[in-house]
Parts: C-alpha cells; structure tokens; sequence
C-alpha cells in the first residue's frame, strides 16, 4: 500500500449509507477514490432500467454535481435511451462481474458469449466513452446498477492494466455504494415479504415462464390439469399478483425461475 492511501476497509466504510442524506457523501468519496487510484472519472446508475438519475437529498443530479459530467458531449445521464442505445448498460444484462470495454471489444475474467453478439459500432458515441472499466450490480427483485470507471485522458483507450490492478476492488466499493442508495431511496414495497413458493409450485411457474400450457404442463409433470392450475392460482396469490403473467414475472424477481447456463 502506498503512503498516504487509504486502506481498501476504510474506503469501504465511506460507502455506508444509513439515510438519503449519506448519498452525496458517499459519491463524493468514490469519486475521489476512483481518481486517487488510477485517475479514473465515475459514471454511476441505479437503475439502468430508470430515465430518473441518481440525486442527492436536494434533489441534484451527482452524474453533474459531483462526478463532473458537464460537457455538451458528456451529458450521458440526460440521454434517456441510453440504457438501450449504450453497449455498456446492454451489456450489464447479460454480465454480473467487472469487465472493460472499448470499440474492440469486452474484457471479462470468463470468456461470456452474450457479450460477443453485442454491437460496437460507433462505440464512443453511443457509450460516451472510449474506454471504461465496467462494474454490473444486479441487486433484489430484478433491478440492475452500474457504474462505469472511464478514462480521464482523451485519447486513451486501454484500460487492461486499471482493469487488472484495480477492478475487484472497485467492485467492492461500487456495490455497497449503489446498494446502499437503492435502499436508501426504496419508499414502496412491490413484492410480498417473505413469501414462500412450494416445490410444486416453482415447478408449475417454471414451465408456464417459457410457455407451456397447463395441460402441457400436467403432461410433462405427470399432474391433472385442475392441480396444476391450482398450484399456479396459489403462487399468485402468494405473491399478490392479479393474473398469471404477474405471476410468473414476480416470480422471477425473486430469483424462483432462474435458469441454467
């Protein structure tokens, strides 16, 4: 450890967040760690499924107060389609550790083909960056943050060796923080607490997710049409839903219908 650097414990403890008010100062402490680090400029979402950005108590915007992404070219948080437009948050879907990109390509530790399918062209534009290490945080119920730890010099586009030195580290750091500001700001529960799927029932919603009928699926389960309906008609109410589509959609969200690899 260099003189004069924080321990990687301490920095940790800068991400603690009790209350909507510890936001800015958090952000304000992974900005100056990220620089500290590797001269590294901060992109933080929440949710790359919101066009809301992410803002402190008083309502201001940190991708602009804090993080300093003010240039013209370099308003990525006021681009609402960028969660469908941008490589990085497309590919947040389908990659839940640290990788870097740029035009060339997406660097992980394990080789992850959804990510090869993805298109590049006219990266710096659509991702408002040439090179950037890239932090996924899939959280509870479905919602996916992100935060993008983005070259400061203009023309550098090479980030593998911040990558190596600094990306688990940088993990750390960056999942406790958005973590911490989604519970922060999380004011209405959608799901059920502590609901509880039978065996029976996961098997019935598992099937009914990729498409199978209830008499398909009393076929391939060896059950009478009736029971499997009726294994359904229970899971939704268990999870408050109002019809089988909720069902099966707040099913997954609480990690019941997971599939393999």
């Amino acid at each position: 450890m260099g003189e004069g650097r924080t321990s990687l414990k301490e920095e940790i403890s800068r991400m603690i967040i009790r209350s909507v008010a510890d936001i800015r100062p958090a952000a304000e402490a992974l900005r100056d760690i990220a620089w500290a680090r590797a001269n590294l400029r901060v992109a933080v979402a929440d949710n790359i499924a919101s066009k809301t950005p992410l803002m402190d108590e008083d309502g201001a915007i940190l991708a602009s107060e804090v993080f300093g992404w003010n240039a013209p070219n370099e308003r990525w948080w006021a681009d609402t389609r960028l969660a469908l437009s941008s490589p990085l948050p497309r590919a947040c879907r389908y990659e839940s550790e640290p990788f870097w990109a740029n035009a060339d390509g997406f660097r992980t530790r394990q080789h992850n083909r959804y990510l090869d399918a993805i298109d590049l062209a006219n990266f710096e534009k659509r991702a408002f960056t040439k090179a950037a290490i890239v932090i996924p945080v899939h959280l509870p119920f479905g919602q996916i943050g992100m935060a993008t730890f983005n070259a400061s010099h203009a023309d550098q586009t090479d980030l593998s060796a911040e990558y190596e030195e600094h990306a688990d580290e940088l993990a750390l750091l960056t999942h406790r923080y958005i973590a911490g500001c989604v519970k922060a700001l999380r004011t209405r529960q959608w799901l059920p607490a502590d609901c509880q799927l039978t065996k029976r029932e996961v098997e019935c919603l598992r099937w009914a997710s990729i498409g199978k009928t209830d008499k398909e699926i009393s076929m391939i389960l060896g059950r009478s049409h009736a029971t499997v309906r009726f294994h359904i008609q229970n899971a939704g109410e268990k999870l408050d839903a109002v019809n089988r589509s909720q069902t099966i959609f707040k099913a997954a969200q609480l990690g019941y219908l997971g599939f393999a690899a």
